[in-house]
């Protein structure tokens, strides 16, 4: 059976290269709005962070109806700390639309995800988007994406994929770069001629592989995947097989059917070949299951996702300040929140230590982490967490093998300098180097634990015009030690109260984090040193009493305003004696041992 009337894409893209506008811009031409509707920007991303910040996380799936025929769209996250979820989805699409920016190129996101398409055999379609860019090189995108699919070994359908020009925040697509496109329509039309329509036996027994999951309070564990043969109706008796027959096969009932409209999800009696639904009623379904007839239960084969690279340690908050603001502080709670996790992220790993308190969670990069630990905090958690580490591997010679991060940087020429000075000091290597206008682009391979703590000193260097980008390239011989900070902390003496007169004075031996009625505790963290060595300082000092007191005497002392760090600079300023408080309100970094003549005596050792 050949699906004439359904088409399956995905669009996948570097970080910021325009997938969620263009997506709007597809789902308003194809009349998924009333015309009077009133529609926000980027409405896909509907979660809070992703709005807040700007970037797509979590892969979704919407629809667009042209000339009678369906176009399941599913757009994807460009963040390479993501890339577990475009690799799944990608299962359940059978072309791919690869948005380029006019003036950025490809870019390492770009070489990743475009990789896991070619492989899977998926058709491609080139679209050249931002084309109205001031900056755009319209005559050398088309070379540099045919250089990209030559290196990694795209086959001959593949090289000759269809390019198109368009402005996503218009709405406008053209065959032509050299002529203005009025609307999507002949980006519509080349999906629908270009892309193979999905085809399957349709009357042979039931099998879907879930893709995805996604949870309700009311309804448990929902599973998102495609039918790759026979149909799913309400109600129907279905076995559940393991693609790695680790579990048992079991077998359960469809409780409910939904597929995807517009933005909505409607529900359905019955789907068939090709279509990608939504299913609950299976209470242990996971990512990687087979839905199949009872009759024939035969699990189909998944993805490998790629295997984490950071680890962090997540541990129960044990601060003086301990359960002031959070809900959920106990080890069983985190503990059950982290697993909870494992069920929707397959890029995820947790694993419990000698201590009931900790667990190690591993994922793609600091950022993979970072959000998951802002989505526990919003939720109410309260947790300590350690420094991000790399994860090791040992070669089949018994050498000691790291991560190699793939880093592309595009800066003003004058800052070419001091940026390959930091990142040759932190063990990264030069493969390419091109100007671009009064820019430059420089290709790095480095380690990853090279790039932790610099993108805060590499917005200095570049006086924030610069652009840094990377993905996991291999594992490669451990290239030796780097040094990860540079300076030391500023250490509160004591517990109490920071006052204007101590900070007055602390702010002398360095920049500071907080002002002054900060609550503050033994141990904690409350500034950066310039010496490598750690600070302590008292900044709850008063100034003393006397008899006599000029009227005015307290206004001359001025501070200096301090530097407020969000989650991901204080991930990054953390050293590895130290821990980072998270609370649903604060941010505190402390030092692991808070009593200060215990960490002398340690030192003094």
């Amino acid at each position: 059976m050949i699906r004439e009337d359904l088409r399956n894409i995905a669009i996948i893209a570097h970080v910021d290269h325009g997938k969620t506008t263009l997506v709007d811009e597809m789902l308003k031409q194809g009349g998924a709005f009333r015309e009077n509707q009133a529609v926000a920007e980027r409405i896909m991303d509907s979660n809070d962070i992703e709005r807040e910040r700007g970037i797509t996380i979590l892969a979704k799936n919407t629809s667009v109806c042209y000339n009678d025929i369906k176009i399941n769209i599913i757009d994807t996250p460009g963040h390479a700390d993501f890339g577990g979820e475009v690799e799944r989805v990608l299962k359940m699409v059978d072309g791919v639309l690869l948005l380029v920016d006019a003036a950025e190129g490809p870019m390492p996101q770009t070489r990743f995800v475009l990789s896991k398409a070619l492989e899977m055999g998926h058709k491609i379609i080139v679209v050249v988007n931002k084309i109205d860019r001031p900056d755009a090189r319209l005559d050398e995108i088309g070379d540099e994406v045919l250089e990209l699919l030559l290196e990694l070994d795209a086959n001959d359908d593949q090289l000759e994929s269809p390019i198109l020009f368009c402005s996503g925040r218009s709405g406008t697509a053209s065959l032509s770069q050299y002529e203005a496109g009025t609307d999507l329509k002949p980006l519509f039309d080349t999906i629908i001629n270009y892309i193979e329509p999905p085809k399957g036996e349709e009357e042979g027994p039931l099998q879907m592989l879930i893709s995805s999951i996604d949870y309700n309070e009311y309804v448990g564990r929902i599973g998102i995947g495609r039918i790759e043969r026979g149909s799913i109706r309400v109600n129907q008796q279905v076995t559940v097989c393991d693609y790695t027959e680790s579990k048992k096969s079991y077998n359960s009932k469809i409780v409910s059917l939904l597929q995807i409209q517009g933005l909505n999800r409607v529900p359905a009696q019955e789907a068939t070949v090709g279509d990608i639904v939504w299913i609950s009623g299976i209470e242990n379904i996971t990512i990687g299951d087979t839905i199949c007839a009872t009759d024939a239960p035969e699990a189909l084969p998944f993805v490998k996702i790629s295997e984490p690279t950071v680890e962090m340690t997540f541990s129960v908050n044990d601060s003086p300040f301990a359960g002031r603001e959070g809900k959920f502080v106990t080890s069983r709670q985190l503990r059950e929140r982290l697993f909870k996790e494992l069920l929707k992220d397959v890029s995820l790993r947790v694993t419990e230590t000698d201590s009931t308190d900790s667990f190690r969670v591993a994922g793609r990069g600091e950022m993979h982490l970072s959000i998951l630990i802002e989505n526990m905090r919003r939720e109410g958690y309260e947790l300590g967490v350690s420094t991000p580490r790399v994860l090791l591997k040992e070669g089949e010679d018994g050498r000691k093998l790291e991560p190699i991060e793939r880093l592309v940087i595009d800066v003003p020429e004058d800052c070419v300098g001091s940026v390959m000075e930091k990142v040759c000091s932190r063990k990264g290597e030069m493969v390419d180097m091109h100007p671009q206008g009064s820019r430059t682009r420089i290709e790095f391979l480095i380690p990853a634990r090279g790039l932790f703590g610099y993108k805060s000193e590499f917005l200095t260097d570049t006086k924030g015009e610069g652009i840094m980008s990377h993905v996991f390239e291999g594992y490669e011989p451990y290239k030796g030690d780097i040094d990860r900070r540079n300076t030391g902390s500023l250490v509160s003496f004591e517990s109490g109260e920071a006052v204007t007169y101590g900070l007055y004075n602390a702010q002398e031996r360095g920049q500071l984090f907080i002002t002054a009625g900060t609550p503050v505790y033994e141990g904690m963290v409350v500034g950066a040193s310039p010496k490598t060595d750690d600070l302590v300082v008292n900044v709850c000092k008063r100034k003393h009493l006397t008899n006599t007191r000029a009227s005015g005497s307290d206004d001359a002392l001025r501070l200096v305003p301090p530097r407020v760090l969000s989650l991901e600079d204080c991930l990054e300023f953390l050293a590895d004696d130290e821990l980072l408080e998270v609370t649903p309100e604060s941010l505190r970094i402390r030092k692991r041992i808070l009593s200060n003549t215990q960490r002398a005596k340690n030192r003094a050792k």
